[in-house]
């Protein structure tokens, strides 16, 4: 079993006693600290020695630190490798977590907000040149902010769908494509599968004509995933946006799994909208995500407020109704503004995660009777595993069950397997380093063969 550095706890120790020292400050005059808040300053500081002092020396902390309310103290991503898929790409980088500690204030953003009195209005701190860099990231024409991908789909169906319209999607559709469809009063019509669990631009031609067919209406709009969540398999994307356009329909591109991870150019891909998710892939604090667009759809999704008000006459003519004025108006704005240099930065190395996905997965499938779901060679650092004829037969005679798994890899630090999961689970390497993927794909062999599964040569490392 794998012993957590102590020194992690005395971190996290140390950061909470500066945030002590700040509160400090916080109550104080402009003019400087009075006599008992310097002293309560230099009580603070004589702690945080202390604690600093523990940190050098490695020693442990008496007892789980923990927050008001029994809060316990998240230190999956130090103390673990965290394999998650949802959290893989949505770790903060460090410069993300200096500007929460900066900008936690729930209005920071709104400090040197001005008329226009609009987020992306706002020029100091660089938020309006921001939103235009998201759109140059994405190739597209104009880009917002908004609280996750979920209100990127919000804003377009609504905007575009009214009641009994219809929207084709996936049959690997997210969710929440659904429930704003269904916000919007439309109804979904989903495109089948191939063989090789793949949305095609053929079957989203036949189903665009079956609607059109069954119902006299054309879909009001297509909704693909490039790459799915249960998945992570790659769609034709290019190629359904083609199909769509024959019929005049327009695409949103979800990019919930690449817009942040690996180069994305909406334009050439025929996408009409981009959606990406922040804390998803493009490591920000939640809820936080991009809607992108272009010149010719941009008045619509964006439209201004025209209402007026009956008594007072008052008009808010430039809050743009889907977005409700304003989005993301603290740490999660500028979460995202600190990340995304390291972001735009990390997906000209989409390759290498492409490396690190396919070596582990070459690990698992090294174990007998393990097989991948998703597409091989993979195309994404996500992916799905089917371990029914490995590690599921080690399970049916465990006390653990299905558990047992989930608590051999967390002996030796490795979390966000789902707990009681031996059949098929998913997982991803990326942001991962070399000899963390390494020691990932290491340990599950190990396990293996602490319960005699047969190792395979032609996958092994």
């Amino acid at each position: 079993m794998v012993n957590q550095d102590p020194r992690i706890q005395r971190t996290f120790e140390a950061l909470f006693a500066l945030e002590d020292i700040r509160e400090i400050f916080r109550g104080a005059l402009p003019s400087g600290l009075n006599q008992s808040e310097d002293q309560a300053f230099q009580k603070k500081l004589a702690e945080l020695k202390e604690v600093i002092g523990g940190l050098e020396t490695g020693t442990p902390v008496s007892g789980p630190l923990s927050l008001p309310g029994n809060l316990p103290v998240r230190d999956r991503e130090e103390a673990c490798i965290n394999v998650q898929p949802i959290q893989a790409a949505g770790r903060l980088t460090v410069e993300a977590r200096k500007a929460l500690i900066a900008y936690g204030d729930g209005y920071s953003t709104c400090d040197s907000c001005k008329k226009p009195f609009r987020l992306d209005k706002i020029k100091e701190q660089g938020i309006s040149d921001f939103h235009g860099e998201l759109a140059e990231f994405l190739n597209m024409d104009q880009a917002r902010v908004i609280p996750g991908a979920r209100r990127g789909f919000q804003a377009v169906i609504s905007s575009l769908l009214e009641k009994g319209d219809i929207a084709v999607v996936s049959s690997l559709a997210h969710y929440t494509e659904f429930l704003s469809v269904e916000h919007a009063g439309g109804i979904v019509k989903e495109v089948p599968l191939n063989e090789k669990n793949i949305i095609t631009a053929d079957a989203t031609a036949e189903k665009i004509e079956a609607v059109i067919r069954e119902t006299g209406k054309i879909p009001k709009i297509t909704i693909i995933d490039h790459f799915d969540y249960q998945f992570a398999n790659e769609h034709e994307v290019k190629e359904i946006a083609r199909v769509s356009h024959d019929y005049d329909i327009p695409l949103l591109y979800n990019g919930a799994y690449t817009v942040g991870v690996m180069p994305v150019d909406g334009k050439a891909l025929g996408a009409d909208f981009v959606v990406g998710s922040g804390h998803k892939s493009m490591a920000a604090v939640a809820p936080s995500g991009v809607l992108a667009t272009t010149e010719e759809w941009a008045p619509l999704v964006f439209r201004t407020t025209q209402m007026k008000g009956d008594l007072t006459g008052r008009r808010f003519g430039i809050k743009e109704v889907e977005m409700l004025g304003c989005t993301l108006m603290g740490g999660t704005l500028f979460s995202m503004m600190a990340s995304f240099p390291a972001v735009r930065e990390r997906v000209k190395h989409w390759d290498e995660e492409l490396r690190k996905s396919n070596y582990l997965i070459d690990r698992i499938l090294s174990i007998s009777g393990s097989q991948v779901l998703s597409e091989y060679p993979r195309k994404h650092a996500l992916s799905k595993v089917d371990t029914t004829g490995s590690f599921d037969k080690v399970a049916q005679a465990h006390k653990k069950k299905g558990f047992f798994l989930s608590s051999e890899l967390a002996k030796q630090g490795i979390k966000g397997i789902f707990p009681g999961a031996t059949k098929a689970w998913k997982l991803s390497t990326y942001g991962l380093t070399w000899d963390q993927v390494k020691y990932f794909g290491d340990s599950l062999v190990g396990i293996a063969e602490k319960y005699d599964l047969e190792i395979l040569d032609e996958h092994a490392a």
